[in-house]
């Protein structure tokens, strides 16, 4: 089950919007609908979260490119959503999904063997995404939480970060 809200700033505060993540197949489809949230090219923020497993954080500033966080890539990496913003992150196209389809499970090709140095080697190289956070942990610096308290958050992240921002009852509104 996921928990997805869009917080749009404005000139008295935030904004928040529950929103339906149906229709977004890419980043930019992510992008484009927090832009369509944006008061005046302000930041929006979008929040994703799937059952305390992981969370997202992807920021938007007018026309700029998003900028995105994941607590955890792995999990992240087993979802639909967290796996479009996890593919994202590291620079992963539709030809590699391609590449991935030929693989045999242990990550080799058809017919070859794994040798040692296959087992040694970045979990990245094989197609998974790496343990742990993933991405820009200073994207909410100037909002007031900084690389060091992104990285930590536990729980319920998406609760401290908006009780960060001044927005709790605004996002409250909405779950």
């Amino acid at each position: 089950m996921y928990f997805a809200a869009l917080l749009a700033r404005t000139e008295d505060g935030w904004e928040a919007s529950d929103t339906e993540l149906d229709d977004v197949e890419t980043l930019t489809d992510l992008a484009d609908l927090a832009r369509e949230a944006a008061i005046n090219d302000d930041t929006v923020v979008a929040l994703i979260e799937q059952e305390g497993t992981w969370f997202g954080v992807v920021r938007v500033d007018g026309e700029d490119d998003p900028r995105v966080f994941l607590s955890n890539a792995a999990a992240a990496a087993r979802s639909s959503y967290g796996a479009m913003l996890t593919d994202e992150l590291l620079g992963r196209d539709d030809n590699d999904a391609d590449e991935l389809d030929s693989l045999d499970l242990d990550g080799t090709e058809d017919g070859e063997t794994e040798t040692e140095t296959d087992i040694s080697e970045d979990d990245s190289v094989n197609g998974s995404a790496p343990p742990g956070p993933l991405g820009d942990a200073g994207l909410l610096s100037d909002l007031g939480i900084g690389e060091k308290e992104l990285l930590d958050l536990q729980g319920d992240a998406l609760a401290e970060i908006v009780d960060a921002l001044g927005c709790t009852d605004v996002l409250e509104a909405v779950r």
